[in-house]
C-alpha cells in the first residue's frame, strides 16, 4: 500500500528532512512513526500526501509511483489520502457540518451523498448533536474529531496523521486511538506519528522509528522501541 525505496527529501540550503528510507506498509496495517523532533516524521508524511515530492527515490501509494504524478493529478491523489493534523487546521468561519463536508464539495458530490457521508462521518466520532456549531464552540478534543471526521468522510484507503494527540489528555488520546482501531478494523492503513512513547507501548503495533532523518529501526508490533 505504502513503499518508501530509498527516499531523499532535500530542502533549499542543503537539509535532509528524510535521507535513504526505505520500507514497506502493507494495505489494512497500523504503524506507529516515532522519533525525536526533526528526525523527519512530518516530511514522510507529507510525501505520502504530496505535501512534498522526494528529492531521490520512490515514493509508491496504492499501486501509483507518486514521482511521476504530474501536477493535474495530485487533486484525485489526495482523495486517497485522509490526512490529520495536530492544529486540526479547521475553518473556523464554517460550521462542523461544512469543515467535514469539504472534500466531498471538492471532489463534486452531490447534496444529498454529501449530507448523509457527513452525518455518518460525525456520527462515527460521536459529534453528530453539534454539527451546526462553530469550531471555536468545541473542546480541543472534539477539534481533533472533527479532523478525523473530514480525514474519513470520502472513504480513503489510507489515513495519515501527524501527532493527533499531542495536545490531548490521557484519556482524550485513548478515545482518539479507539476511533483509528475502528477505522482499521474495516481494512484503513493508518501511519501515525506520535512521540508519546508510553501511548505506542499499549498499542502493540509495528514502529518505524526515525533518528536524524533515517530510518533507524522497523519494529514488529510487540517489540522493543
Amino acid at each position: 500500500m505504502i513503499h518508501f525505496d530509498n527516499v531523499t527529501k532535500r530542502y533549499p540550503g542543503g537539509h535532509e528532512g528524510l535521507s535513504n528510507v526505505s520500507f514497506h506498509i502493507n494495505p489494512g496495517e497500523m504503524v506507529f512513526l516515532t522519533g525525536h523532533s526533526g528526525a523527519g516524521k512530518s516530511t514522510l508524511l507529507k510525501l505520502i500526501g504530496l505535501l512534498e515530492r522526494s528529492t531521490r527515490g520512490q515514493v509508491r501509494v496504492a499501486g501509483r509511483n507518486l514521482t511521476r504524478l504530474s501536477r493535474s493529478q495530485i487533486p484525485y491523489h489526495r482523495r486517497e489520502v485522509g490526512m490529520i493534523f495536530q492544529d486540526h487546521r479547521l475553518l473556523y468561519d464554517r460550521t462542523v457540518f461544512d469543515n467535514v463536508a469539504m472534500p466531498l464539495v471538492v471532489a463534486g458530490l452531490g447534496h444529498i451523498e454529501i449530507g448523509r457521508r457527513v452525518r455518518a462521518a460525525l456520527d462515527k466520532v460521536g459529534l453528530l448533536s453539534k454539527e451546526k456549531n462553530l469550531p471555536i464552540t468545541l473542546s480541543g478534543g472534539e477539534q481533533q474529531r472533527v479532523g478525523i471526521a473530514r480525514a474519513v468522510v470520502s472513504k480513503p484507503p489510507v489515513v495519515l496523521a501527524d501527532e493527533p494527540t499531542g495536545n490531548l489528555d490521557p484519556d482524550l488520546s485513548r478515545e482518539i486511538m479507539s476511533l483509528f482501531e475502528q477505522f482499521n478494523d474495516v481494512g484503513v492503513t493508518l501511519l501515525i506519528a506520535t512521540h508519546d512513547l508510553e501511548l505506542i507501548s499499549r498499542m502493540n503495533r509495528r514502529i518505524l522509528v526515525l533518528e536524524k532523518s533515517h530510518l533507524a529501526r522497523d519494529t514488529a508490533a510487540g517489540g522493543p522501541l
